[in-house]
């Protein structure tokens, strides 16, 4: 329902622009096209409450956390790694480059929308007891970084941004697919019905240490880069919004953390943790492969911002010029 009455929105603001541009759907034609700043506000506002759905942003982010603990690991690996970054990819494509003066004027909004998402959320995170429900939280956090960063509009927000988003993939991912693990085995998501787990995978508690340490936002893992661009990026903007944004560093180790103590460590909790059995080369290979993405853009993320310098650059002169 909330997609599709967002999409419903967006739907009327490309039939708008497509008529305003003498019946093109090319979006080069649509960059070009001078609009009003009454029209630039209100098709912004018609993406706004598309994408944010789709990012998902406070206040419409509830769908996520019930669409999470219904969908097998496979959905919900597909919908944290690829179908969140639609959202945030429809502000950068469309959003800021169509409607740059409604852009800037709506950007407070979407800064404030963006701290909300980053500070709010990371307290609901602390008092989840579905680990599902607790990552779920943890994506909408760190999926508000990605739209800071986006209106902050300069360099190092943008950049921050986009690697927050392939970050967010690769670590949010590998979250679910730790859960699924668990879940294959023990058929419960509940953080209680677990502990010790160390004891009888501990392969599986080694990777799912690392992951745990990138949602947190760990140097030299791909989650710290990220959000760690965006706070600079912050700074040349506001140094409150900075402070501010910060503070996820702290709530995403405390309630990441807390998670993985009560889970992994202890004594064993019952006999279904007793009887568990570590992960199959199969369940290696694949975490295996993500903890490398994960470090890899951690310990050496040059040739991911090398090449989003020059269309960052690009998409920053579109929005500096003025379509009034």
């Amino acid at each position: 329902l909330y997609t599709l009455l967002g999409s419903l929105l967006m739907l009327v603001a490309f039939i708008y622009l497509f008529r305003e541009s003498g019946g093109s759907f090319n979006i080069l034609d649509w960059h070009k096209l001078p609009l009003a700043i009454e029209a630039q506000t209100l098709i912004f506002i018609a993406m706004l409450l598309s994408f944010a759905v789709k990012v998902p942003m406070w206040p419409v982010h509830t769908w996520l956390p019930d669409a999470h603990v219904e969908a097998p690991t496979g959905g919900s690996v597909v919908l944290a790694a690829i179908a969140l970054k639609l959202g945030a990819y429809g502000f950068l494509r469309f959003s800021l480059p169509i409607v740059p003066d409604a852009s800037h004027a709506m950007a407070p909004l979407i800064i404030t929308l963006s701290l909300i998402a980053v500070v709010y959320i990371g307290f609901v995170a602390l008092v989840q007891t579905d680990m599902k429900k607790l990552v779920a939280y943890s994506s909408i956090s760190h999926m508000g970084f990605v739209t800071l960063g986006f209106f902050m509009m300069n360099p190092l927000g943008i950049e921050g941004a986009l690697i927050q988003m392939i970050s967010h993939g690769f670590v949010s991912g590998a979250m679910f697919l730790c859960i699924g693990v668990m879940y294959d085995r023990v058929h419960s998501r509940q953080i209680a019905d677990y502990g010790g787990v160390v004891n009888t995978m501990p392969k599986f508690a080694a990777l799912f240490m690392l992951f745990a340490m990138a949602n947190s936002g760990l140097p030299a893992t791909s989650g710290f880069v990220g959000e760690f661009m965006v706070i600079l990026g912050a700074v040349q903007y506001n140094f409150w919004i900075a402070f501010m944004a910060a503070t996820t560093l702290i709530l995403g180790a405390a309630y990441t953390l807390w998670m993985y103590k009560r889970v992994v460590f202890g004594a064993v909790a019952n006999k279904h943790v007793a009887e568990l059995e570590d992960i199959g080369s199969r369940e290696f290979l694949f975490l295996s492969l993500l903890a490398i993405c994960v470090l890899a853009m951690g310990l050496y993320p040059q040739p991911f911002t090398e090449v989003m310098h020059a269309t960052v650059n690009d998409l920053l002169r579109h929005v500096a010029v003025s379509k009034l």
